[in-house]
């Protein structure tokens, strides 16, 4: 993560890459509130294998091609200026006290997919009638039939894009970092939080004088997260469906009725199965590494996915992008775009709304600078003659 250049990190203007946007969360942030952001599940080797795979890889550029390059694509039937979607996440006004609202409208300004976690702390409603561009909710299936029929009942009326079934949480990976903190939502301060609490003022100030915390989609059904005080693998084992299987998904897509993906496929067979059901589209994603700790790595395992499925449905890279190169990797063995959460967190941490602006920015700049200098003309471009495996 570079924190050999940490100290020179104090204000949006001094991030260059999405590891200074880390470090100045990481300054911002009181410690249960970043290591949530930051951490994974037991000794975190998915985590960071996940953005060490691209390493293992390496572009082959062409040259005296031009300059011109169109980075746009279309994914999940809507066009987006990068081939790059902010992956839903949980929480953000936890973060930062715009959350949601921050990045809705920076990904809206870039054209990008932004992807509305069910626990989300601005409202479904909210975001559908306030912020254009494509959206997706990340529908975590519960056991409260009730919630999960409002779920889609609130993404219908507000008109969103996509559902996205999540299918890597039957049971909570095991997140160490939060134990060790204390990390709940809502925050509960505990003895060796406080401190850290007390030392972050301009956070803690905005938490108690700004709108109260809640999650919005859920209150009507449980307390939990919004009265009263649950870490989030708590959550995951109390309220998510641990039989949830196969025919609930395509029950589900059915219910749905529109564009449908599932997120957490790492497995061939279960890229097949996704196919046959009918979804649109899937996410190889490991959950960030927060779930099964020494699973594969997404972008290790996108090239057998692909020779699997890729001509029956849309596959999309989630997970350990850091650079516009990561991208072009995965579009290169086929992906039709690649994803992030902690890229944009960090960003929404260090500054709101300017934050995820600037990392957007940061990201597209790289995206198009190394499109430029492998001669590609557009997405459509590249393939894996570009690649060569170390």
């Amino acid at each position: 993560m570079r924190d050999r250049f940490a100290y020179r990190v104090r204000k949006l203007a001094d991030c260059h890459n999405i590891a200074d946007f880390r470090e100045l969360a990481r300054h911002r942030l009181p410690a249960p509130v970043f290591h949530y952001i930051d951490g994974a599940a037991d000794d975190e080797m998915t985590r960071q294998r996940n953005t060490d795979a691209f390493a293992d890889v390496d572009l082959v550029p062409d040259v005296l091609a031009g300059s011109k390059v169109d980075t746009s694509v279309t994914v999940l039937g809507r066009e987006s200026a990068l081939p790059l979607m902010l992956s839903p996440t949980a929480l953000q006004r936890l973060f930062h006290w715009q959350g949601e609202r921050a990045v809705a409208a920076a990904a809206a300004e870039a054209g990008l997919w932004f992807g509305v976690s069910s626990l989300s702390s601005v409202s479904i409603a909210e975001i559908g009638a306030n912020y254009a561009g494509p959206k997706m909710l990340q529908y975590y299936y519960h056991k409260d039939r009730g919630l999960n029929a409002a779920l889609l009942d609130m993404a219908k009326d507000a008109r969103f894009d996509a559902v996205t079934l999540t299918v890597d949480t039957i049971v909570s990976g095991n997140r160490e970092r939060c134990k060790r903190t204390g990390f709940t939502s809502p925050p509960r301060l505990t003895p060796s939080s406080a401190l850290s609490y007390a030392g972050h003022p301009g956070w803690t100030w905005n938490y108690l004088t700004k709108e109260k915390f809640s999650l919005p989609n859920l209150e009507a059904h449980v307390a939990a997260g919004s009265n009263f005080a649950l870490s989030v693998q708590d959550y995951f084992n109390s309220m998510l469906e641990p039989e949830l299987d196969w025919a609930k998904a395509e029950r589900l897509r059915l219910d749905w009725g529109g564009t449908f993906c599932l997120k957490g496929i790492m497995s061939a067979a279960d890229a097949r199965r996704a196919a046959d059901i009918g979804a649109d589209a899937i996410m190889v994603s490991n959950h960030g590494g927060r779930q099964l700790d020494g699973s594969r790595a997404p972008f290790d395992q996108l090239d057998e996915i692909m020779q699997a499925v890729g001509d029956r449905i849309e596959v999309i890279l989630d997970g350990g992008i850091r650079r516009g190169s990561h991208v072009l990797k995965a579009l290169s063995l086929g992906a039709k775009a690649a994803s992030g959460g902690r890229l944009y967190l960090y960003a929404l941490a260090a500054g709101g709304e300017p934050g995820v602006r600037r990392a957007i920015a940061l990201l597209g700049e790289e995206i198009t600078r190394a499109m430029q200098l492998m001669g590609k003309h557009s997405v459509a471009e590249l393939s894996r003659d570009n690649l060569r495996f170390r």
